[in-house]
This record gives structure tokens, sequence and C-alpha cells, in this order.
């Protein structure tokens, strides 16, 4: 509880314009529930869950790394977004690192609709005859990485899939190697975000 707490005042305190969104709309949510509108109550309760996982993401997205081997990120394409529990999804942040033809795509989403699929695939001791997927451990939890091949041009490009919790993250690197992607993926301190996207 004492930490819950600790992450509360630290994402308030980070972000006053914010802060004072989610305020407002705490309190539009409690008048309306005091006069009788449970409509408008619940909107606004959606809207202050909204703000608040736009304040999470914020502290998500500085836990970070700036670097993955030798591509940089690119922060001013940075994205933190929610859609907040009506949409059944919440918090989505997206970083690029790095530019073509080299470059890497990091999304994490709390509330994922791949998530059942993905653990599912994850409770099967092998993969079914699928040469190009496999399951890697990346910092303990269980993660589904695929290689794909362009026959055209005989470019290797990676995606690894890792959930925890109630969040998924989604690594996509082009011109990769698994080892290179799985050292990428390492980088990620997801003990972190997770203790923050719960």
């Amino acid at each position: 509880m004492k930490t819950l707490a600790i992450i509360f005042i630290t994402l308030f305190s980070a972000s006053g314009i914010i802060a004072q969104n989610f305020d407002k709309h705490v309190s539009d949510a409690r008048s309306a529930y005091e006069s009788g509108n449970l409509e408008n109550s619940r909107f606004s309760m959606e809207q202050a869950l909204r703000e608040l996982d736009i304040l999470i993401g914020k502290e998500i997205i500085k836990l970070l790394p700036a670097k993955m081997g030798q591509l940089s990120a690119v922060v001013a394409e940075d994205q933190v977004t929610a859609s907040g529990a009506a949409m059944g999804a919440g918090l989505f942040i997206n970083r690029k690192y790095g530019a073509d033809p080299k470059k890497a795509d990091l999304q994490i989403m709390n509330n994922s609709p791949l998530l059942a699929g993905i653990n599912a695939l994850l409770a099967i001791p092998f993969l079914s005859g699928d040469a190009n997927q496999k399951q890697v451990k990346i910092q303990g939890y269980k993660a589904l990485i695929r290689t794909d091949k362009d026959e055209a041009t005989g470019k290797v490009t990676h995606n690894l899939q890792v959930p925890f919790g109630n969040t998924l993250l989604t690594l996509h690197v082009t011109e990769s190697s698994e080892a290179e992607i799985i050292s990428f993926a390492n980088l990620i301190p997801l003990s972190k975000i997770s203790a923050f996207a719960q």
C-alpha cells in the first residue's frame, strides 16, 4: 500500500496540469453522483482514469533506455496515450530507436487484447511446428520470439513479445539477430515497469 501511495504522489507532483485535470474529473464525478446522474459520473471517472494512465505512461517512458546497442531513442516521436476503461485497454507507450534501415520499435500496452493468445502459446511446452517462432526467457518472464526473413532482400527481422501481469511489451527490430533483440530486451527494466503499469 505504501508503494502505491508513493507512486501516486510521484505521479501527481510530476505533472501539475494533468493532476489538475484528474482532480477536476474526480470532482465532476462526485458532483454528478451526488445529483443522481450516474452516466455523467461514470464518464468523469473514465476521464480521470485516462489522465492517470497518461501520468503513469510518462513515468514509465522515463525508465526506458536512451540507447539500445548503437540505436539511439527518437524521443521526439515518443507516444503516451490512454484509451480508458471503456475501450477495454488502457495505457499505450511507443518509443522508436534508430532509423531506416536499422531500427527498433518498442511498445508497451496494458490490458492488451493480445495477452490471452500469447499467454496461451507460452503455456504450450513446444510451439506446434513453427520453426520461425520459439519461447525464450527475458528477466525471468516467458516471452515469444518470431523471426521473419524477407525472401527478396534476405534481411532478417525479429519480434519479441513479453507478457507480464496485465501488460504486454512488444519489441520489433529490423536487420537483427535473435541474440541482439534479447540483449535489447534485457535493457528494459521490466519489474519497474510492471510496478507502474499494474
